[in-house]
Parts: C-alpha cells; structure tokens; sequence
C-alpha cells in the first residue's frame, strides 16, 4: 500500500524528520486559503498521485499568489496526471499539497528498504538527488551509497557519519542527517514499511536539511497491526480489480496481455506466467486464489478476469495440495452458470481429488478443455488467444 506525500510528510514529522510547511487542499478556494494561513509567498502547489516523476509531467507547479495557487490548483484536480511511471492510462489528482517554497542549496538522495538477499534494512544516500535514483544507478552506480543495517545492533551512529561524509555533509547538516536517519530507521521498524524515500533531501541556504519530497511503501501483510495507515488508502489510486479481489483474499495484479490465468499458490502462479511468456503469449493478471480458496472465490476470481476487456482466453491451473480440485470445479461451475463467461476455458486439475474434479467438469454439459499437461496447456491457452479456440 503506498501513501501520499502529504500522509508520508505527516510521519516524517512525528519522526522528527523536517519538512516544508504545507497544507492539503481539494478545491481551487482551499487551495487559495491555504497559501494565505502559510504566509508570504511563493508557494508550490503539488498534485498528490502515487507516483513519481509528478514534476516531469507538470504535477508540481510555482505560484507567486494567493490566485497563482487557485489556478494551479483547478489546473491540477479532477485531471489525469500521467507519468512514465503510471501508463498512458494516468492517476487521478483529487488533492493538492500548497507548500511554501523552499531556498535551495543543494539536493540530495536518501531512501531505505528491505534487502531480500540479505534480509537486511537497506539505506541509500547519493549526492545526486532531484532525479530519478534509477538513472543515477545506471550511469554512475559508484555514486550511490548503501549501508546494511544489522537487526541484532539497529542503525549505529558511524553509519549515519559514512553516508552522512559520503554526500559531502560536514559540521550541524551532518549532525542533523544523523537524526533524520535515525527518524527514517525507527519510522521503518514501527510502522513495517517495505520503502521509504526523500528525494530531494534538500540543503537549505540557512544550513538546514529538510525533506522536500516523501515516499512510503506499506507492507500489506503488516497492515492488520498498523489499522490507523490503513485507513489513509486512497482506493482511487488503485486497479478497481484489486481493490476488489482484496476483499475476497485474492492476490490479483492486472497486466497487459489477453491470457487470463486463474492458480493456486504464488510460485505456481509465476510458473505459469513464466510458461505463457516462453510459448509466446502474454499473461493478463497474476491471480492467486490461495490455498484455503472456495467456490465463492472462484466465482469472484472470475468475475475479476473476466472485467479486463482484453481477455481472450482464461487458463485455470490448479495443483491441489491443500486445495481440492473438486472444490475448483464446483467454483469453475457455479461461476459458469452465474456469469457469462464468453471466452475458452482451459483447465488443468493436479492433485488432490484432481479426477472427481475433471469428472466434474465433464458431465456438467459445459464446454471446457483440459488438459493434463502443464506445458500442453500453456501451448493450448496462448493458441487460443492468437487464433481463436482450436
């Protein structure tokens, strides 16, 4: 779950972390007023979607006045805002940040996550802030700095110095850098993010680090513990499909291609997908209805397939383990008989109760194709999708 920037700055600040005096707005009027309680300008108005490159795409913009703001502000909400990061598809812009403008003097990059390969925290620093963090990576690497936070011992001191010195930090910034970065190492612990990021840390001309841009990437399995980050979701940043799969315990994540595909278990999923992908096709959705899934379920993880336009084809494949396969033929059916489903089936039961189901299946007078093949049904379902049910 990703937060806004005004929700991420409102941790930061609890975490001792500075930020620009801002105010959230969602009309031209607020917007307006919201300039006038920060005082003097100028001021930015920032457009608040879950994604970066917000500047690139005219999402940040100066104003001078009070009416300069208003007029961002009506430029901005109700728009799509579209990104490299977002798609030609865009976000919504249903709120803006008005932001007094800070005095610049250098910008800097520092951001933390989890190293799954080590199962480490993370920190990065690079004196190249401003910038997508990527492109630092890609064309100087050397220039980004990371630290490995040991669990046992928590963030120590010379870690802060070693980023701290390596971004060209000395005397009351480097002092402060240390406290941000503690702030930012408790902020990650507490509250289990998976990503934090400010860039640009900004240097102002009095000398003092402050944190222009906020970034905050929630673990959703953590999210039960932390009930008051949960209700900061902004659902209209969102796929409405996995907004809606989430209440049904599905893992579903749309994408691009025309071959639905409907597993049990994560690892078989990406199996699937990978196996798709090396026959040729393209997989529309990862969808993972779980090992404790039911025949509501699958009712529901069809009616999710089934909402992308582009689907020529659903792939249902099942390794039934904990999971019955009956009971994914009993959903297969219900679902069948409840929605129309319009495009080919192919069906592929391993496992646990695996002939009942295809048995199933078979007598229900429905038409579906399966198979028993892993490879022989992916080769099935991409066929299906360039030409038409063969």
């Amino acid at each position: 779950m990703n937060l806004h920037e005004y929700q991420a700055k409102a941790l930061f600040s609890s975490y001792d972390i500075p930020v620009p005096a801002g105010r959230v707005a969602d009309t031209p009027e607020a917007a307006a007023e919201a300039a006038g309680a920060l005082g003097s300008g100028p001021w930015v108005v920032k457009a608040q979607a879950h994604t970066g490159g917000r500047g690139k795409a005219g999402g940040v913009v100066l104003a001078k006045t009070p009416e300069a703001v208003a007029e961002a502000a009506r430029s901005l909400l109700g728009k799509r805002l579209i990104t490299r990061q977002t798609g030609p598809a865009g976000l919504p812009v249903g709120k803006v940040l008005v932001e007094s403008a800070s005095d610049i003097q250098r910008e800097f990059y520092l951001g933390g996550l989890l190293d799954r390969a080590r199962s480490r925290i993370t920190f990065m620093a690079s004196a190249e802030g401003g910038m997508d963090i990527e492109e630092v990576a890609a064309r100087a690497p050397e220039r980004i700095l990371t630290t490995v936070v040991d669990p046992a011992a928590g963030l120590q001191p010379y870690q802060a110095r070693y980023l701290g010195f390596g971004i060209g930090l000395r005397g009351a910034a480097l002092k402060q850098f240390g406290t941000i970065l503690r702030g930012l190492y408790r902020l990650y612990t507490e509250k289990d993010l998976s990503l934090v990021e400010i860039n640009p840390l900004i240097l102002t001309g009095a000398d003092e680090l402050v944190a222009l841009d906020a970034k905050i990437n929630l673990d959703d399995n953590a999210l039960w513990r932390h009930p008051d980050l949960e209700a900061l979701r902004d659902p209209s940043q969102e796929d409405t499909r996995e907004a809606q799969a989430r209440r049904f315990d599905l893992n579903y994540i749309a994408l691009d291609g025309d071959i639905g595909c409907m597993v049990n278990g994560a690892g078989l999923a990406m199996a699937t997908m990978d196996l798709v992908k090396l026959e040729g096709g393209a997989p529309a959705n990862f969808l993972d209805v779980g090992g404790g899934t039911t025949a509501e379920r699958v009712t529901e993880a069809f009616k999710l397939i089934l909402s992308d336009e582009k689907v020529k084809v659903v792939w249902v494949n099942i390794f039934g383990g904990i999971v019955r396969c009956d009971l994914i033929a009993e959903g297969i059916l219900a679902a069948a008989r409840s929605i129309e489903i319009g495009v080919p089936v192919v069906v592929r039961l391993q496992g646990t109760r695996a002939e009942v189901g295809l048995r199933m299946l078979a007598e229900s007078g429905l038409d579906f194709i399966t198979e028993e093949d892993f490879a022989q049904a992916a080769r099935r379902a991409v066929a299906i999708a360039r030409e038409g049910r063969t």
